[in-house]
């Protein structure tokens, strides 16, 4: 069952060919500060905490509250901006992404940085939407995959250097200083877009009748559905990947940017891996990162009392993970029909749903007195829903094919 990505009809293929390096640059550099900013509330967890006068479970509220933002974002901004030119959406999207970042920092209680955290969630999934598009349509048809994919490497390399750096300036100066630090990485972005990316139009022909098709496509649902579950076990372990490497592992906190820098590095190696695999086959890849995923939970869960025997878990829990989102990434392009842009930015709402339900569930056992190597079990349950999710696409395609 092979899929093969069918980006933007309506944006031509290697416009603007001779800045294409550097035009993808810049779309990576806000893949780089979403990325940034997303992960290292979970870096900094217990001094957010401490910061708003919360528990940590409470405070794990945060990263859902993000979460939702993507969720309810990304649809409302690709169903009204479907015909916006793409590059002034995309530096609309980061400018607002630098403010809710400025937001976020100043918050001085858990009511204001909740919403300023689901505020800052708002823009993230349609950026990414629109940018896997205006990288597609910039690319050689036969290098889609590889154009999406470099997009999304830089939310990977974000947790290698963004994420670490920015939890380490948090643990040295105050929590505040790493959303301070994002809004500033957003604003550039916006510079750097504006100063290389190729004016595009958006989709004429578009309106909210057309992409809201989207929400009767059955294999764009099912699509969704395995990423909201099957992801979320990546979110039930990683939200709580300072207590887990403090409590569980006993190491110091200055321990953690390494934990961080190991979920990084994994995210870099999975995205790169994933534009080679979906050349081969984007869903049988989709169905074995279940598998291994699956399995890698319990080696997290198993090693994690172990202190620095856990740091290959987490490398290849984010490895595998990365190989799933960009796969569902390129499955949600092809399976869209006309609504692509909403297609495309659907992903990281349900990347983001994943995000949600994996903090939450994670929040659940732990406050329920399982301890914090529990999330792991969750996240090992989640793996297998979302293959059983992918198994019954794969039914209701053949059905659909035979009849």
């Amino acid at each position: 069952m092979t899929t093969t990505p069918t980006a933007a009809a309506e944006v031509t293929p290697r416009a603007a060919a001779s800045h294409y390096r550097v035009a993808v640059l810049a779309l990576a550099l806000g893949g780089f500060a979403i990325g940034t900013t997303e992960f290292v509330t979970m870096g900094l967890l217990p001094q957010i905490a401490d910061g708003v006068g919360v528990s940590i479970p409470t405070a794990g509220h945060f990263i859902s509250a993000y979460a939702l933002g993507v969720v309810v974002g990304a649809p409302v901004i690709a169903i009204f901006g479907a015909k916006l030119p793409r590059r002034a959406l995309l530096v609309g999207l980061m400018a607002a992404y630098a403010v809710f970042n400025v937001l976020s920092a100043l918050a001085g209680s858990y009511g204001v940085l909740f919403v300023a955290r689901f505020l800052d969630g708002l823009p993230h999934g349609a950026y990414f939407g629109v940018a896997s598009l205006v990288a597609a349509g910039l690319a050689a048809p036969e290098h889609r995959g590889r154009a999406v994919a470099s997009v999304m490497l830089g939310l990977s390399v974000a947790n290698v250097v963004g994420v670490p750096a920015a939890t380490w300036l948090g643990q040295q100066v105050g929590w505040r200083s790493a959303y301070l630090s994002t809004a500033g990485l957003a604003l550039l972005t916006v510079v750097l877009v504006l100063a290389f990316v190729p004016s595009m139009p958006g989709n004429p022909a578009a309106t909210g009748r057309k992409e809201m098709l989207f929400f009767r496509n059955g294999q764009a649902l099912l699509t969704l559905l395995a990423g909201a579950v099957g992801f979320g076990g990546l979110f039930a372990v990683y939200s709580y990947i300072a207590p887990i490497v403090t409590e569980v592992g006993g190491l110091p906190d200055a321990a953690v940017p390494v934990f961080t820098a190991a979920f990084g590095v994994g995210m870099v190696a999975g995205t790169w891996l994933a534009g080679r695999l979906a050349d081969w086959d984007v869903f049988a890849t989709l169905i074995w990162s279940g598998v291994l995923s699956g399995l890698v939970m319990l080696l997290v869960w198993a090693t994690a009392p172990y202190g620095w025997l856990l740091v290959p878990g987490i490398f290849l829990v984010t490895a595998i993970g990365s190989v799933l989102v960009v796969n569902l990434q390129l499955r949600l392009m092809s399976v869209s029909g006309e609504a692509q842009t909403l297609g495309a930015a659907m992903n990281h709402a349900s990347l983001n749903i994943a995000n949600a339900l994996g903090a939450w569930l994670g929040g659940l056992v732990i406050a329920a007195g399982y301890g914090y190597r529990a999330p792991a079990l969750v996240g090992a349950a989640l793996s297998v829903a979302g293959i059983a999710v992918l198994f019954w696409s794969a039914a209701v395609d053949r059905r659909s094919t035979s009849s």
